[in-house]
């Protein structure tokens, strides 16, 4: 089967592993898949993460899932896709959205690197709206 979407697979295995409570979920990595994942720690929406380059070609990412100490929630309430393969969507310094007003995060691909929305609106670069986290 091959893959259209990686990035939409790599958000579907952190939803499916929150929703089955698993502590560890296993990504086959990628360069922006690394860019994704240091980003979702550095913002503390995971607890902590592995590049491991010695299971195959690619290797592997080796995520463990944040959760809530009191509640047991996953701490990534939602996590979705906004730009596809088919629907590129890509957005100037000015229009990248805020995700809930701000307590929410964009990650955006821009000439200087994957970042979050406020840094991009802070180095005042626009590019391809990966995908949203809150």
């Amino acid at each position: 089967m091959a893959l259209t979407d990686p990035i939409a697979d790599y958000l579907t295995r952190i939803r499916n592993a929150q929703m089955a409570n698993h502590k560890i979920v296993e990504i086959p990595s990628s360069r922006m898949k690394k860019s994704i994942t240091e980003i979702l720690y550095n913002q503390g929406f995971i607890e902590k993460y592995i590049f491991d380059d010695t299971v195959n070609y690619q290797g592997v990412i080796k995520i463990a899932l944040k959760y809530d100490p009191l509640t047991k929630l996953p701490v990534i309430r939602d996590l979705g896709r906004i730009s596809r393969p088919g629907l590129r969507k890509f957005s100037g310094s000015g229009e990248i959205p805020r995700i809930i007003n701000g307590l929410g995060m964009c990650i955006v691909s821009t000439s200087k690197g994957v970042m979050t929305d406020k840094e991009a609106r802070k180095l005042n670069v626009g590019g391809e709206l990966i995908c949203y986290v809150y």
